[in-house]
């Protein structure tokens, strides 16, 4: 099988000191999620800017404007999509959004602003606790 490798950026989103964490609904194209909580963000375009395309995959996923901060961490994950193993080299970002008012597309089916030190009790996908747990560590929680 003939591996393919992505590039992705995802969003730390933070309003009013919490985070905001996406459902991945039935209807996704690839449905390697589905029910779990996931990060907004997705896949660069060949030649577009990790900047453009995290903001638009945002805009996308939720209808939030953000203002990109700092990396936080680089991670990597390793699904099997369709058939296909995919390899997804992901840098997440902080970010922060003018408004709470999320309006996600039809790739999810909820939402939810939560305390970041509480991130465990929410079904997240496993590439987060990384994510989180440097979040963490960064804004001294931990």
């Amino acid at each position: 099988m003939e591996l393919k490798l992505f590039i992705a950026t995802k969003a730390v989103i933070i309003h009013d000191e919490k985070i905001l964490i996406l459902r991945e609904a039935s209807l996704y194209a690839d449905g390697t999620n589905e029910g779990r909580y996931d990060l907004p963000g997705g896949r660069l375009k060949p030649g577009e800017r990790f900047n453009e395309a995290l903001a638009r995959e945002v805009l996308e996923e939720t209808g939030l404007s953000i203002q990109i901060g700092n990396p936080i961490t680089v991670n990597e994950w390793r699904p099997v999509v369709r058939g296909e193993q995919w390899q997804i080299v992901g840098i997440f970002f902080e970010c922060y959004a003018l408004s709470p008012k999320v309006i996600v597309s039809t790739d999810h089916d909820a939402y939810e602003w939560i305390d970041p030190k509480e991130y465990k009790k929410y079904n997240i996908i496993d590439n987060l606790t990384p994510v989180f747990e440097e979040y963490l560590k960064r804004r001294k929680y931990i």
